[in-house]
């Protein structure tokens, strides 16, 4: 099916994929999900995508399931959960309107449980939440020069910190007046009844570089500085989709050992797949971002003084270079690895397959209430 996706003033055409669990032809063939074959059969679940078009079209599977009422279920929780903690309030239709359970069931078909999907979900509205808050927007009270000192304080509720008895009530004090500590909380309490010790420990991880990367981006927005283009890519490798996509194996039900997951070629294949996600995510929301936020079209065009269209396509590139070192190295990995890695490996194909489709039709980046073509 044909889709135009409207990027501001620019369009941008591109091949969406076909009925869940089938791919155009311009997309990757579906990956084998059965359990049985590495080697050579392995490999050529990632085989090279088809020679390219004249103009870039982005390099990406689609979703291999979209159970559209396990969505709404654990849409429908979640948004109830926010009003509990206090996030979002006066805002909770445009909440339940981002679908962000639809995004979970999407991205993680290895389970149907409601209740490991609302884990994940939780986790991903806090996350999207702390952004709001505390970088993006200034009506909900982002202030860049106070942004280091409000995610070291939010951290210290992620990876809990162990200060002396006296100054215990004093950081319970602060945690309980901030909305985006209590949702933390509440969400990684959920999520530990699925998680072992080492899985819990890589999120904490992961969150640490998504701070780091976030005070870099108040950086820019303090001293109102666009970065060159290469400062921005890494700042987007930090501030990439890994946080949400390292629950992969938590919502599949198994764990990836931790000397597969650190092994640096793993580690450079799953941070290509997320570096790529989030370089979808700069294409759809940057028509809705405001003139001060930074994307990789804007940046590009700022540096490197390309049109509108031009950026786009320039991003559609960069990221499907990043898909194709992910596939590149997925082939061999699952050639050459355990069948945990290759399952994991497969799962993140599925999640990236997922995602795509919640960006292309969230109500975050789109009126959903206009029919879809």
């Amino acid at each position: 099916m044909l889709r135009t996706v409207d990027l501001g003033r620019e369009i941008l055409t591109d091949f969406t994929s076909a009925p869940s669990g089938h791919l155009s032809a311009l997309f990757v063939p579906k990956i084998d999900l059965a359990p049985s074959g590495l080697g050579t059969s392995a490999a050529r679940a990632f085989s090279p995508r088809p020679e390219k078009p004249a103009e870039p079209r982005l390099f990406c599977p689609g979703p291999l399931r979209d159970d559209r009422a396990l969505g709404e279920q654990v849409n429908e929780a979640v948004v109830s959960w926010a009003e509990q903690v206090g996030i979002y309030p006066g805002r909770l239709d445009k909440l339940r309107a981002a679908n962000f359970g639809r995004f979970m069931m999407l991205a993680h078909p290895a389970t149907s449980d409601p209740d490991r999907l609302l884990a994940a979900t939780k986790c991903l509205v806090a996350e999207w939440a702390a952004d709001d808050y505390y970088v993006d927007e200034v009506s909900l009270g982002a202030d860049p020069m106070v942004v280091g000192s409000r995610l070291a304080n939010l951290h210290a509720v992620i990876d809990p910190a162990a200060l002396p008895g006296r100054y215990l009530a004093d950081l319970e004090g602060y945690h309980r007046l901030q909305p985006i500590s209590v949702a933390f909380r509440s969400a990684l309490e959920h999520l530990a009844r699925y998680t072992t010790v080492t899985q819990m420990a890589r999120f904490q991880h992961q969150m640490a570089i998504l701070f780091v990367a976030w005070a870099q981006e108040a950086d820019w927005h303090a001293n109102r500085r666009t970065p060159p283009v290469w400062e921005y890519l890494v700042q987007r490798h930090l501030n990439d989709y890994l946080p949400p996509m390292i629950l992969i194996d938590v919502l599949g039900g198994y764990e990836l050992p931790p000397e597969e997951f650190y092994h640096p070629r793993v580690r450079e294949a799953f941070t290509a797949a997320g570096d790529a996600a989030v370089l979808v995510n700069d294409l759809y929301s940057g028509p809705n971002e405001s003139e001060n936020d930074h994307n990789l079209p804007s940046v590009l065009v700022a540096n490197e003084r390309l049109t509108q269209r031009e950026a786009v396509l320039r991003t559609v590139e960069i990221h499907n270079e990043l898909m194709e070192t992910f596939v590149t190295l997925a082939a061999s990995l699952s050639a050459t690895g355990s069948p945990t890695l290759r399952r994991f490996l497969v799962d993140t194909w599925a999640w990236l397959g997922g995602s795509r489709e919640w960006h292309a039709t969230s109500g975050r980046y789109h009126d959903t209430k206009e029919e879809k073509s």
